[in-house]
C-alpha cells in the first residue's frame, strides 16, 4: 500500500455572536481536516489543531510541506513517517505549527491502519479499559458585554450545562483578577452540590494574579486551575502547585515527548493537558502519556475542535490505563464544548451525538466500535464549510 495524495480541508462558518476567551474574540468557527489517501482505496482522516488563520498556514504545511516527503510511503509505517518528517522539519520548528500539521497527517495514518486491520484504534493501542467515557462540559465564554450581564449569565449557563447531563462543568475567565474571581463565586453558586466545576485561564496572569485567584478557587472547592500562567513559565506553574491546594492543570500548547519531558520534571502539574491534534498526532501523544504516568501525573486530555478530534479523544482515553489503579480508580474524562458547533454536530455520516448521549447515558459517552477511529466524515458537509 503507498500514500497517494495527501490533503487538507480548511472549513469554516460565521458564528451569529462572538464568543470569547482572556486572549481574543473570534467570530467564525473554524476546523482543518486532513484527508490521506491511498493506492488501495483506504483513506484516513486527522484533525490539525489551530482556527482561522492558523489553519489556512497550516493547510499549506501539510500539502507543500509534508505532503511531498511521504508521498509514496506504506501509511503503515507510521513511525518511520513520523520521525522522517519530524527530522527534516526540525530546523524549522521543533513545536507549533509544524508539529500541529504533523499531528493530523500521523491521526490519519492511525485511522487507516485501524480500516486495514479492521480494529478500532483502541485495539491496536492494546485494548479498552473503558467502553464509555465520563464527559464534562465547557462553556461561559467571554463576551462583549457588561460585568453584570457576564455574571449572571455564568451563572445561568454553569446550571444549565449540569442539567444537560454533565457532571462538571469548565468558565472562561480573563476579565481582570478581580472581576475573574466574582465571576468563579457566580459559576460556584450556579453549579452548588450538584457537580464540579474548574476553571480555564489560557494563561492570562502573572504568577501573583494567579495566587490571588487561585486562593479564592480553594475556598469554592474548584476542581482545577488550567493555564494560570503562560506556558514558557515553568517556575510559576511549580511555585503555584506548591502554594495552592487546587489542582493545576495545563500543557494544551506544549509539544512532543521532549517538550513535555520539561514540564514533569519540573513538576509543576498536577493534571496533563495533552492535544493530540497539536502535540505531534497519536504517535507522540502515546510517548507523552507515558511520560505522564511515569511521573504519576494524571491526564485529562484537551479536545478543541470536530468530531474528528472528539473520536480521536474517545479512542485515547478508552486506551489509557488509571494511574496509580485500585478498586476505585481515578478516571479521565472528556472535555466537549457545549457552544453552538456544527462540525462537532453535522460533520459525520453517522453523527456521534455527543450531548445527545451525555443526556440519555447520565453524563457517558460512548467508544465508536467501527474500524480506525471510528467515524467518516460528511463529503457534503465538507464542501459545504470549505474556504
Amino acid at each position: 500500500m503507498k500514500i497517494t495524495k495527501v490533503k487538507s480541508h480548511v472549513l469554516q462558518y460565521e458564528l451569529s455572536e462572538e464568543l470569547g476567551y482572556s486572549q481574543q474574540f473570534y467570530a467564525k468557527r473554524s476546523a482543518h481536516l486532513v484527508e490521506v489517501q491511498t493506492d488501495e482505496g483506504v483513506t484516513g482522516w486527522g484533525e490539525c489543531f489551530g482556527a482561522g488563520n492558523i489553519a489556512v498556514a497550516n493547510k499549506g504545511i501539510v500539502e507543500l510541506v509534508i505532503q511531498p516527503m511521504i508521498l509514496g510511503s506504506d501509511p503503515l509505517d507510521r513511525d518511520v513517517i513520523w520521525h522522517k518528517v519530524y527530522n527534516l522539519l526540525r530546523d524549522h520548528g521543533q513545536k507549533g505549527m509544524p508539529l500541529q500539521a504533523l499531528s493530523g497527517v500521523d491521526i490519519a495514518l492511525w485511522d487507516i491502519a485501524g480500516k486495514v486491520a479492521g480494529l478500532p484504534l483502541h485495539k491496536l493501542i492494546g485494548g479498552a479499559h473503558r467502553s464509555s467515557i465520563k464527559a464534562y462540559g465547557y462553556g461561559m465564554m467571554l463576551k462583549r458585554e457588561s460585568f453584570a450581564d457576564h455574571k449572571s449569565r455564568f451563572k445561568d449557563e454553569a446550571s444549565r450545562i449540569l442539567s444537560m447531563g454533565f457532571h462538571a462543568t469548565k468558565m472562561k475567565v480573563g476579565l481582570g483578577a478581580k472581576a475573574d474571581v466574582e465571576l468563579c463565586a457566580a459559576v460556584a453558586e450556579g453549579v452548588g452540590a450538584k457537580g464540579q466545576f474548574m476553571v480555564d485561564a489560557n494563561h492570562c496572569y502573572t504568577t501573583s494574579d494567579a495566587f490571588y485567584v487561585g486562593r479564592a478557587l480553594e475556598e469554592m472547592n474548584a476542581y482545577w486551575f488550567e493555564e494560570p500562567v503562560a506556558p514558557e513559565d515553568l517556575d510559576g506553574y511549580r511555585e503555584l502547585r506548591q502554594g495552592l491546594c487546587v489542582n493545576i492543570s495545563g500543557g494544551e500548547v506544549e509539544f512532543n515527548r521532549w517538550g513535555w519531558r520539561t514540564i514533569l520534571e519540573n513538576r509543576g502539574l498536577d493534571i496533563a493537558q495533552p492535544e493530540v491534534c497539536a502535540l505531534g498526532g497519536i504517535s507522540e501523544y502515546l510517548r507523552v502519556l507515558a511520560l505522564c504516568h511515569a511521573h504519576f501525573t494524571p491526564v485529562i486530555n484537551h479536545v478543541w475542535g470536530s468530531a474528528i478530534a472528539v473520536a480521536t479523544n474517545l479512542q485515547l482515553l478508552a486506551a489509557m490505563p488509571s494511574i496509580p489503579g485500585g478498586i476505585n480508580q481515578w478516571e479521565p474524562m472528556l472535555e466537549l464544548d457545549t457552544t453552538h458547533n456544527h462540525f462537532r454536530d453535522e460533520l459525520l455520516k453517522e453523527p456521534l451525538d455527543v450531548l445527545g448521549q451525555v443526556k440519555k447515558n447520565q453524563g457517558y459517552v460512548t467508544v465508536p466500535s467501527a474500524p480506525g477511529i471510528g467515524v467518516e466524515p460528511d463529503p457534503e458537509i465538507i464542501r459545504k464549510y470549505s474556504i
